[in-house]
């Protein structure tokens, strides 16, 4: 098995209208045997760590799984456990999803051409 770091990003959905978004940029590790499987770990690991919670002001508050933008190759790191969290506000638009999409697509390509990604 190979070490990976893998950033997991959401957006973090609340019930309030506001002029800006919120992000959660995580990096965590995966174990894995090669690039593709541990790019497909990764999005799993950020699909099952979706999540809900009520704000003490009784505001639902999601945590929506964007996508996989990056992965790397490491070493001596242990699976799962996520070096990194980073949480931003951006405008709201699409932008910032729609580059994080794009991203994951153009590291999906590098996997599947078994390249190794820049």
């Amino acid at each position: 098995m190979k070490k990976f770091l893998a950033k997991i990003v959401y957006k973090i959905v609340s019930g309030h209208d506001a002029d800006t978004q919120q992000f959660d940029e995580q990096l965590v590790f995966i174990d894995a045997r090669d690039y593709h499987e541990a790019f497909f770990k990764a999005r799993m690991l950020g699909v099952k760590n979706e999540d809900e919670v009520n704000h003490e002001s009784g505001a639902e508050i999601h945590w929506k799984f964007i996508d996989v933008p990056f992965l790397n190759e490491i070493s001596n790191m242990n699976d799962g456990t996520e070096l990194y969290s980073c949480i931003s506000e951006k405008e709201r638009d699409d932008s910032f999803e729609t580059f994080i999409k794009a991203r994951a697509a153009d590291l999906q390509n590098y996997i599947e051409k078994q390249l190794i990604p820049a």
